[in-house]
């Protein structure tokens, strides 16, 4: 049970800014999800009410504090062949079967993949959604009456300026009241949330999903079902990791993953797309001063007021003001200093970062784009470790003995290096390979180890192999067989 401190602590600790914050992320959230709706070809209720469930469900059983969870592009753009090709029943089923599969990935404890993925990665990652959240704005950009574009600066005046007079309030909340006080009482005619699509005016009702219960339902979800959540928890891992560096404070990780599975796993039971963590409402709700998890409950509670209760008004709101938020949401959280160090850090860090940036926005796929990343990150690691190995060799005053030193990593990846580094065929009776200052990771390299030594031994020579360390030996031990009865039969049969 959590003591009366942490909960004091996740919940109260600053419950003002927390409240006006979450106001903020609600009204920031109706265009998301209405767009997102659109995007997967669901009624807008598909998305306000996933929004709306996500947060409410994610406040309670999240990891981390203070982070939005609500529909989301990434999983809207997966499920659009299942409800093109079978209705949106079966992604209500998917939805639920997406929540049961990321709550086991967060009993399997598979939040710890998120050690792989390198610091590039993540900057690249936020850098694409920066790019990716101004893009989405470009709709209401083009084609629109140029009043828009004014509405848009004043906003963006309101939101960078009014914190010079006080704090107390969330700027981009001020901005997005004085616009739509100016737009109605002013007689100004632009693109409102109204026109975004019909806004619900009831509450979702409890109900299982309509599709047979059976195998070939199974057939047709699985797939869609593992990618909402991979995808999901990929999103979430990464946003989590950036709210914790805004914060300074840590989050965890496991609990949040199956947090992301209890509420997708409910919210497919209230006629809802799945979700997962949204880094411009999580952006949004830092930067207006929330921080715990009253915010992310304000968050959703308050959006379903809004739809239920105050949906006339909610309907009038200008487009211009949302759009200026975001665009304050795309400029914070663009990582410019990266820019900068492009110059200073390692070109294959900034090869990596800028190929995660490339293949998101490219691809308009979080998941492609990490993916990319991570393995280039791997293979730089790979080939940085290799060049760090060295074989020296140094001949007794007889002649008739030489002894290698061997020094670095021996894996996959350097395995072939070690085996070139042996003079096979120098006429000597006996080689020491010296192992004091190497280390083996792999069975790749344990089986290097025992070609050597064997194919020494064909030449008459006699081999021995001394300096590993204890984590090197028990490998040794275990699938070396140089040193049993029998070697050459077995290193055949390998």
């Amino acid at each position: 049970m959590p003591s009366l401190a942490s909960i004091r602590r996740d919940w109260f600790a600053s419950p003002r800014a927390d409240i006006l914050a979450g106001i903020v992320v609600a009204l920031a959230l109706i265009p998301e999800a209405i767009g997102f709706s659109v995007i997967a070809g669901v009624d807008p209720r598909v998305g306000l009410y996933a929004s709306f469930s996500i947060a409410v469900i994610i406040a309670f059983t999240g990891g981390r504090p203070g982070m939005i969870s609500a529909a989301t592009a990434s999983v809207a753009v997966v499920i659009i062949p299942l409800v093109r090709e079978h209705g949106v029943e079966y992604l209500f089923a998917a939805t639920v079967l997406m929540g049961v599969l990321q709550l086991v990935a967060g009993l399997l404890r598979l939040d710890l993949l998120m050690q792989y993925v390198s610091r590039s990665v993540i900057t690249g990652f936020v850098n694409a959604l920066a790019i990716m959240i101004f893009l989405a704005q470009m709709p209401q950009l083009v084609h629109v009456p140029p009043v828009t574009y004014a509405l848009i600066a004043a906003g963006l005046a309101i939101i960078y300026l009014f914190p010079y007079l006080t704090k107390a309030i969330p700027s981009p909340l001020v901005a997005i009241v004085v616009l739509t006080i100016v737009t109605i009482y002013g007689g100004i005619h632009v693109n409102t949330v109204g026109d975004m699509g019909k806004l619900p005016t009831s509450l979702p009702v409890f109900a299982l999903p309509n599709v047979p219960f059976n195998l070939d339902t199974l057939r047709i979800i699985l797939p869609y079902s593992l990618t909402m959540a991979a995808v999901g928890l990929l999103e979430s891992m990464l946003t989590a990791q950036i709210v914790d560096d805004f914060t300074d404070t840590s989050s965890n990780k496991a609990r949040e993953m199956r947090g992301q599975g209890i509420a997708n796993f409910v919210t497919g039971f209230f006629g809802a797309m799945g979700g997962c963590a949204m880094i411009g409402q999580s952006v949004i709700n830092v930067k207006s001063g929330g921080s715990t998890r009253l915010s992310t409950l304000i968050a959703g509670v308050f959006l379903l007021f809004l739809l239920v209760v105050l949906n006339p008004l909610v309907a009038r709101i200008p487009m211009p003001s949302l759009v200026a938020v975001m665009i304050m949401v795309s400029i914070g959280t663009f990582s410019w200093r990266s820019v900068k160090d492009v110059r200073h850090h390692p070109w294959q860090s900034s090869l990596v970062m800028a190929a995660t940036v490339v293949i998101v926005v490219w691809s308009d796929n979080l998941a492609a784009g990490v993916v990319v990343g991570v393995v280039l990150s791997g293979l730089f690691f790979a080939s940085k470790v290799r060049r760090m190995f060295t074989v020296s060799s140094d001949i007794s005053e007889d002649g008739r003995t030489r002894t290698y030193r061997v020094s670095g990593e021996i894996f996959f990846a350097s395995a072939e290096r070690f085996a070139d580094a042996f003079d096979f065929k120098e006429v000597l009776d006996d080689v020491v390979i010296d192992l004091t200052d190497a280390h083996f990771w792999d069975i790749t390299g344990v089986g290097t180890l025992d070609k050597t030594v064997i194919r020494f031994r064909r030449e008459g020579t006699a081999v021995e192999v001394v300096g590993l360390n204890e984590a090197s030996a028990a490998m040794v031990e275990r699938f070396g067989v140089h040193d049993k009865p029998d070697a050459e039969k077995l290193l055949a049969a390998h």
